[in-house]
């Protein structure tokens, strides 16, 4: 039933696969697959708001957190930049998140 729902909303609203909707799309596929410098890379479009991406602190933080956790070295730090702004909530919402991206990924791989 979901995946008609996903194809039903995909022939209405088709992304933009020419541009940054591919990009962003390939880096969630090289994250779920473990990649940390994707993780990266996504931290940095949510935490400026690129590729057409609205900035969004809570995800650039569990981008970060991510790729921290898989040894980007740099990820750390920016991770620390983008807690600088945000509020004790905002940052253990982050971390569910995070949580929940791991344990689905273990999930799909079990």
């Amino acid at each position: 039933m979901e995946l008609a729902k996903i194809e039903t909303f995909a022939k209405l609203n088709p992304a933009d696969m020419s541009g940054p909707d591919l990009m962003v799309a390939n880096l969630l596929a090289s994250a779920a697959e473990g990649d940390k410098a994707a993780c990266f890379d996504l931290g940095v479009i949510f935490s400026t708001g690129s590729h057409g991406v609205a900035a969004d602190m809570i995800e650039a933080h569990k981008w970060f957190n991510l790729a921290a956790s898989r040894g980007h070295e740099e990820a750390a730090w920016c991770r620390a930049d983008v807690a600088d702004e945000m509020t004790a909530r905002e940052i253990a919402e982050a971390q569910r998140r995070a949580r929940a991206w791991l344990s689905a990924g273990a999930r799909r791989a079990a």
